[in-house]
């Protein structure tokens, strides 16, 4: 049950990432697809089954999250930002491990 599941995140979080954009929409749900049959006939004792799951779970919240779509205005790109496009903070910048650093709490460049 948990692979029905992460299949059908998967696909919301493509609809929602490629909303508007037929081909690219068409082309993720048959990468979706395939991926799916090649792990299908694993048993669901198989150790292997949970990281595949995860693995689609994570892949969805990046999709849904981080992929923004820009159409091309003129000389510039209209992001299509939505509601669960993830948004930075502008005070703190991400760094590995989780840890977050305080921008502008020094000099310019000497980093006093």
């Amino acid at each position: 049950m948990a692979a029905i599941a992460a299949y059908r995140n998967l696909l919301r979080a493509a609809r929602i990432a490629f909303h508007g954009d037929e081909p690219i929409l068409n082309a993720a749900k048959h990468q979706i697809r395939t991926g799916f049959r090649e792990y299908a006939a694993l048993e669901p004792s198989n150790p292997d089954v949970v990281g595949h799951i995860k693995h689609a779970e994570d892949v969805a919240t990046i999709l849904k999250q981080n992929v923004v779509q820009g159409k091309k205005e003129g000389d510039r790109y209209k992001l299509r930002i939505h509601e669960h496009t993830e948004r930075g903070d502008n005070d703190t910048v991400k760094l590995a491990g989780g840890k977050t650093a305080k921008i502008g709490a020094g000099g310019c460049c000497s980093g006093s």
